[in-house]
C-alpha cells in the first residue's frame, strides 16, 4: 500500500509557538510576523516565508477574554472580599487592568496561533504548494 500524501519535513510546534509569542515569523525566528498591531505580514522579510495563509479569525479574541476573564474574575472577588474598596475605585482598578491585559495578550496570542497553523501545516502552509 503506498502513501500518496507528499511528505513534509517535521516543523516542531513549541519553538515556533514560542517565536510566535514573541511576534516573531515561525520560520525563521527573525522576522516580524506582524505589521502593525494585528496585521499578520504576507511573507516573512528576512526568510521569505509566505504567512498569508494563517485563518486565525476570532481565535485570539476568544483565548484573549477566555485569559482575562479567568484571571481577573477570582482576583476581583479576593479584593472584594479581601478589601472592600469604593466601587469607582474598584472598577477604574479592573478596567485599567483587563484593557492593559487584554492589549498585551492579543497581539501575542495571534503570533501564537499563526505559527501553531504553520508548524501542523494547516491551511496551505506547506512546502509543496
Amino acid at each position: 500500500m503506498t502513501d500518496s500524501a507528499p511528505r513534509h519535513e517535521e516543523r516542531p510546534t513549541w519553538p515556533a509557538v514560542w517565536k510566535g509569542w514573541r511576534r516573531r515569523c515561525p520560520s525563521c525566528g527573525n522576522g516580524p510576523l506582524l505589521r502593525g498591531y494585528l496585521t499578520v505580514r504576507e511573507a516573512c522579510p528576512v526568510c521569505r516565508e509566505e504567512l498569508h495563509h494563517h485563518r486565525a479569525d476570532d481565535g485570539p479574541a476568544y483565548l484573549t477574554i477566555l485569559i482575562v476573564g479567568h484571571l481577573m474574575a477570582p482576583l476581583l472577588l479576593m479584593v472584594f472580599t479581601a478589601f472592600r474598596p469604593e466601587p469607582l475605585i474598584l472598577f477604574t482598578i479592573f478596567a485599567v487592568g483587563c484593557i492593559s491585559l487584554s492589549l498585551y495578550l492579543l497581539p501575542r496570542l495571534k503570533g501564537v496561533i499563526v505559527a501553531l497553523q504553520w508548524s501542523r501545516y494547516m491551511h496551505g502552509f506547506s512546502r509543496a504548494a
